[in-house]
């Protein structure tokens, strides 16, 4: 038997249903273009990975070679070159090649902005110590928030 549908609280719906066709056109004309939305939603999707995450995050302070970074997140090596697969192909890690072993490092600085604003949303969340999230904001050179 199907649970009943929780009623809509009133914050979360409107009282009366109409349609500023105003507002409509102008949120039309704002949208990107839907290849926009699928990259942006495919960045999203890598990062939504606890793993994915985790090397991103170990990528931060230094770069690390698929042993390294392995090691770090407590992957097989096979397991972490699958997951740089996925990242680099969206360019959020790029790699670099020192004789026999192939360093990865965050692509740019937009990689990192994206993970510290993520963080910081956790830490203004309570789910991360914020003492943590401002070591980490001095570490990389940022002024930390207040």
């Amino acid at each position: 038997m199907a649970a009943a549908a929780a009623p809509i609280a009133r914050a979360e719906a409107c009282e009366v249903r109409t349609v500023d066709a105003g507002r409509v056109v102008r949120g039309r004309e704002l949208l990107l273009g839907d290849e926009i939305y699928f990259e942006l939603a495919e960045t999203f999707r890598a990062l939504a990975d606890s793993s994915r995450a985790k090397i991103v995050y170990s990528l931060l302070r230094q770069e690390l070679c698929v042993c390294d970074l392995a090691a770090v997140v407590g992957l097989s090596e096979s397991a972490v070159s699958q997951h740089l697969r996925v990242l680099r192909n969206l360019r959020l890690v790029t790699p670099r090649r020192e004789g026999k072993l192939v360093y990865y490092s965050l692509d740019d600085a937009h990689v990192r902005a994206l993970l510290d604003v993520s963080l910081t949303h956790l830490a203004d969340r309570a789910l991360i110590p914020a003492a943590l999230l401002a070591s980490l904001t001095l570490e990389l050179g940022r002024p930390s928030s207040p």
